[in-house]
């Protein structure tokens, strides 16, 4: 049975009994009921299971792992922009921008800059925090929307951190909610793959994709690189507890940025064999938002969201220690905050100086906030992250 909220992991069954093994992986949570073991079954339920013999009946796969958040780290670009500096090329001023969103700065990728070396300088500011060897590593997960390459940049990472024994590297590509899906992806290699150290890294450069004479979507977007390490550990310090995903591709007209064929390219025949044959060179066009639909998505969508894992977790807004949600807009970080009752202080933002960072800025925040002694080992954090495809999640983690 597989359907998307987390790990439903009944009690394990002795083998004298006649039993349906069963496994739910319910794609928004791990659950653990009371009287329930943690322990996870890696098998699908298998009909007529009941009528075989202990002896022929599939044993499941037991793992008992959990996992934890151990390590952060972030690398932003040196150029940083200020509403004043965009006041001089396009039609806005500081107060305009700040007061509909709250960014004051952002930071920007230059020639001097790459995605991948950002990426590179958080994975390894996450692992000397955590402590653990780049051979140690075995398994690197690259958020992005944005990569380097056509094919994905996520081998890049281990390669140029010196690991010697080749982990595995795949991309994710989910936007703003994409590191909230590396997480929840690391967590299922380590508890169902055997996986002890996974980097899951949230890197966006979309300064590249934006149009800079549209005071609309310029002044919103900056660029930047957040890690984290999860690690194996006892289910007992579990640290993923919950959490809670979903997509709607109806929304994707909302926010969006398409592929278009190369005009320049118009003059190029097909010498009467195959009409539209070759096929235009093409490349993606600038980001596409309708603010009020995105806005209105944010508030509706988000709270349900991380009140889903809440309740999953059996726990409610009052037991979070912090809020840590995709830097968007303040006033959606300000109104999920009243929807959930959490009071500001305990909301984390670094909006105003970075701008939204798409899939960087969930392990940005937390990590300036780890860094800055605001967030402890030990306490526990609702995040989430939310936008283009359109994509959102939620999950309730505990740091350290």
């Amino acid at each position: 049975m597989a359907n998307a909220s987390g790990f439903l992991s009944p009690s394990v069954p002795t083998l004298s009994r006649k039993i349906k093994p069963s496994i739910g992986i319910i794609g928004s949570g791990f659950y653990s009921f009371e009287g329930l073991s943690k322990r996870v079954f890696c098998c699908s339920s298998i009909d007529g299971a009941e009528k075989l013999s202990t002896s022929q009946s599939p044993i499941p796969r037991i793992v008992s792992k959990g996992c934890k958040l151990v390590g952060s780290g972030s690398a932003v670009p040196t150029l940083q922009i200020s509403n004043d500096d965009l006041a001089k090329v396009v039609d806005t001023n500081d107060e305009w921008i700040s007061v509909r969103t709250g960014i004051r700065n952002r930071r920007v990728l230059t020639g001097k800059d790459s995605l991948t070396s950002l990426a590179v300088e958080a994975a390894r500011k996450a692992l000397q925090m955590a402590e653990v060897d780049p051979n140690d590593v075995d398994l690197v997960l690259m958020c992005t929307s944005t990569p380097e390459d056509l094919f994905g940049g996520a081998p890049q990472i281990p390669k140029a951190l010196g690991c010697k024994n080749n982990p595995l590297a795949y991309d994710i590509t989910a936007a703003c909610s994409g590191f909230m899906l590396g997480l929840v992806s690391a967590a299922c290699h380590i508890r169902g793959g055997g996986f002890q150290n996974v980097l899951v890294i949230g890197a966006d450069a979309l300064s590249r994709y934006v149009d800079w004479t549209d005071r609309g979507t310029c002044i919103l977007f900056g660029d930047a690189a957040g890690a984290v390490l999860v690690q194996a550990c006892n289910s007992e310090d579990d640290g993923l507890i919950s959490f809670d995903l979903h997509s709607d591709g109806d929304g994707q007209r909302h926010l969006n940025a398409g592929i278009k064929a190369n005009e320049a390219d118009h003059a190029v025949g097909s010498n009467g064999s195959v009409s539209d044959f070759p096929p235009r060179r093409a490349s993606y066009s600038c980001i596409q938002m309708n603010g009020k639909e995105v806005f209105r998505f944010a508030v509706r969508c988000v709270p349900q969201s991380i009140e889903s894992a809440l309740s999953k977790a059996g726990l409610t807004g009052s037991n979070i220690d912090w809020l840590l949600l995709h830097q968007a807009n303040q006033r959606i970080l300000d109104a999920v905050a009243t929807r959930l009752d959490v009071p500001q202080e305990r909301v984390i933002s670094n909006l105003a100086n970075y701008g939204n960072t798409s899939a960087a800025s969930i392990p940005l925040a937390l990590d300036e906030a780890v860094r800055s002694g605001k967030v402890k080992p030990g306490h526990t954090i609702a995040a989430a992250g939310f936008g283009a495809g359109l994509t959102w999640g939620s999950a309730i983690l505990r740091w350290g």
